[in-house]
C-alpha cells in the first residue's frame, strides 16, 4: 500500500540530512580504502626478497 498523501519535496527536504550522512560516510570509507592500499604498496616486499625477521621454529615436546 502507498501513503495516500505524499508530499515529494517534504520528504526529500527531511531526508536530506540522512542522505548527507551516507555520502560522507562512502567518501570516509572510499579515502580509508585508498590509504591502506597505498600503505600495502608502501610496504610490500619485492618478488624474492626475504621478511627482514624470519617466523620463528616452534618445537614440540612429544
Amino acid at each position: 500500500m502507498s501513503a495516500p498523501s505524499t508530499n515529494i519535496k517534504k520528504q526529500s527536504k527531511r531526508h536530506r540530512p540522512a542522505l548527507w550522512g551516507m555520502f560522507a560516510a562512502a567518501i570516509f570509507a572510499a579515502i580509508l580504502f585508498f590509504a591502506y592500499l597505498a600503505n600495502l604498496a608502501s610496504e610490500g616486499n619485492e618478488p624474492g626478497q626475504e621478511d627482514a625477521a624470519p617466523a620463528a621454529a616452534t618445537t614440540t615436546d612429544g
